[in-house]
C-alpha cells in the first residue's frame, strides 16, 4: 500500500495535464510546432496517467473495468503517438505487440461481460456488461486497423493523420468523461444541472469529426496540382503535398 498514494498523485496530476494538453493540441494548428509541444505533453501525461491508474486497479484496489480502460487508453495513446512520429510507411515489432495488446483486451471484455451477464447482480466490479462489451468492441475495431496496417506495410498520408487523429482524440474522449460525469459529485447542484461541463465533451467530438472531413477532403487533392505550381517555388509546392497528405 506504501505505492498507493505516490500512485494516485501521478493519475490525478497525469489526468489533468492530460486534460489540457489534450485540448491545447486540438486547439493549435496541426502541425504546428506548438500542436507537437502539446503532443508530446499529452503522450506522456496520459502514458503516466493510464498506467498508474490500470496498475492500482489490478494490484493495490482491484477492479477489472478500470484494469481495462487503463489499459486502452495507454494503447490509443501509444499507437497514436507512434503513428504521427513515423513519416513512411513502416511496420515494426511495435505494431505487433500492440495488436496483441488490442486483441487481448477484446477477448477479456468479452469474457468479462458475459461474466458480468450472468452474476447475480448483473455487475461485476460494479461496472454492467455493455461497459466491458463496449470497451472489448473499441479494442476489437482498433485490432482490425491495426491488422491492415501490418498487411499494408504501414500507412502514409491521409490514412496516417487519420489513424493518428482517431486514437488520440478517443483517448482524449475517455479521459474527459472520466472527470465528467464520472466525477459529477464533487461539483454542486447548479454546476450538474447547467451541464455546462458537457462543453468540452461536445467541442472534442465537433474538432474530431471536423478534423476527420478536413483530411478526408485533403486526401482526394489530385497529384497533377503539384506539377502545374511547381515554377513558383517550395513553398507553394510544399503546402499542396501537405494537403494530398504525402508529407
Amino acid at each position: 500500500m506504501f505505492l498507493y498514494r505516490p500512485l494516485l498523485m501521478l493519475h490525478i496530476c497525469g489526468a489533468i495535464v492530460g486534460l489540457l494538453s489534450g485540448f491545447m493540441a486540438m486547439a493549435f494548428r496541426k502541425g504546428s510546432g506548438l500542436h507537437g509541444v502539446a503532443g508530446n505533453i499529452f503522450f506522456v501525461s496520459m502514458l503516466s496517467m493510464s498506467a498508474a491508474g490500470a496498475y492500482m486497479a489490478a494490484f493495490i484496489k482491484p477492479n477489472n473495468g478500470n484494469v481495462m480502460g487503463g489499459v486502452l487508453t495507454f494503447y490509443l495513446v501509444a499507437t497514436g503517438w507512434m503513428t504521427a512520429r513515423r513519416r513512411n510507411r513502416q511496420v515494426g515489432i511495435f505494431d505487433l505487440s500492440a495488436l496483441l495488446v488490442a486483441l487481448a483486451i477484446g477477448a477479456v471484455g468479452a469474457t468479462w461481460g458475459f461474466q458480468a451477464a450472468s452474476s447475480p447482480t448483473g455487475l461485476k466490479d460494479g461496472y454492467p456488461p455493455f461497459l466491458y462489451f463496449i470497451f472489448g468492441s473499441i479494442a476489437l475495431l482498433f485490432a482490425a486497423s491495426d491488422i491492415r496496417m501490418i498487411v499494408r506495410g504501414g500507412v502514409t498520408g491521409a490514412q496516417r493523420i487519420a489513424r493518428h487523429l482517431w486514437r488520440m482524440c478517443l483517448a482524449l474522449l475517455f479521459a474527459t468523461l472520466s472527470f465528467y460525469p464520472s466525477r459529477a459529485h464533487l461539483f454542486s447542484k447548479a454546476v450538474n444541472e447547467s451541464n455546462v461541463l458537457y462543453l468540452p465533451h461536445i467541442f472534442l467530438i465537433g474538432a474530431t469529426i471536423f478534423w476527420m472531413y478536413h483530411v478526408r477532403v485533403r486526401k482526394g487533392v489530385p497529384q497533377e496540382r503539384v506539377i502545374t505550381v511547381q515554377h513558383r517555388g517550395d513553398t507553394i509546392v510544399g503546402r499542396v503535398l501537405s494537403a494530398t497528405g504525402t508529407v
